[in-house]
């Protein structure tokens, strides 16, 4: 038998590629150097994929990309400021050059800070406006802005997909942390908004979808949801109480709903909201 009729016979029997999987794929997450960041790393790479490692703390994402590479997979660092155009644009150069394509962004940068919280003694009339609009800007331009850089990347080579991360926030009326409740609720808006757009203008080809974490512990939340002995703070207490599975998530539970919203697997789906929250969402307390 020739050597051509031997490789159509291999390529025959060879198991078809999991619509599941991302290989060949190249995909920049943004907030990488979090502790979602590093859940949302080890699924992509798990999956096949290749990451472009993107956050303000250099040493971070180098250590981490390193890892990735050590072990076999193909990872880049990416320092950059989500609230910076300038440097986004550099690092998309940088993923360019370095593999020639984009498919993915998953714009998980974002997060709360202390001038953002209004504190139950507080005046509600005396909010500190200008530290809930840093949390709020964060959270908005933190998510617009790297897709208007990485964006055009996806859409020259052909198809992508971008995940947004948005939160039970914007579901729910969560007391104290207005400016974060504003931001995610924004992000749902031009999730929905710019799903619809681009699928006006490039059909199936490009998706926005949004993954929506219920409470997961992080460094940002972790004294406000425990105790130092490893307690549940009155906070957290009332959080476990409102989710039917009475605990909080762990990392790795995000990581079957990002690989399946960036995959194939989910090429007819777009402008979603993918809920990963122990069933707070749906709960009402009673």
């Amino acid at each position: 038998m020739a050597l051509s009729e031997l490789r159509s016979v291999d390529a025959q029997l060879a198991p078809a590629a999991s619509p599941f999987s991302l290989e060949n794929k190249v995909i920049v997450v943004t907030g990488g150097t979090g502790i979602l960041g590093e859940a949302f790393l080890a699924g992509i790479v798990e999956a096949g994929g290749t990451v472009g490692i993107l956050g303000r703390n250099a040493a971070v994402a180098e250590a981490r990309a390193a890892a990735i590479n050590e072990q076999g997979g193909r990872a880049l660092a990416l320092v950059a400021d989500v609230l910076n155009e300038e440097e986004l644009r550099l690092a998309c150069d940088l993923i360019l050059s370095t593999f020639g394509r984009i498919d993915g962004l998953v714009n998980a940068a974002g997060g709360n800070a202390p001038d953002g919280v209004l504190a139950p003694d507080t005046d509600v009339f005396k909010m500190d406006l200008a530290g809930m609009r840093r949390v709020m800007d964060l959270n908005v331009w933190g998510t617009l802005l790297p897709t208007q850089v990485f964006g055009p990347a996806l859409a020259e080579a052909g198809a992508g997909s971008i995940v947004n991360i948005s939160s039970m926030n914007s579901k729910r009326a969560i007391t104290k942390v207005l400016g974060y409740n504003m931001g995610k609720s924004a992000v749902d808006c031009y999730n929905q908004w710019f799903a619809v757009e681009m699928a006006n203008r490039y059909g199936d080809r490009l998706r926005m979808n949004a993954l929506a974490p219920g409470f997961f512990l992080t460094e940002q939340n972790r004294s406000l949801l425990t105790t130092p002995e490893g307690g549940f703070t009155p906070r957290g207490e009332l959080v476990i109480r409102q989710t039917p599975f009475k605990r909080f998530g762990q990392p790795d539970e995000l990581k079957g709903a990002l690989v399946w919203l960036l995959s194939d697997a989910s090429r007819f789906v777009t402008g979603s909201m993918i809920c990963v929250d122990g069933g707070f969402s749906i709960f009402g307390g009673v």
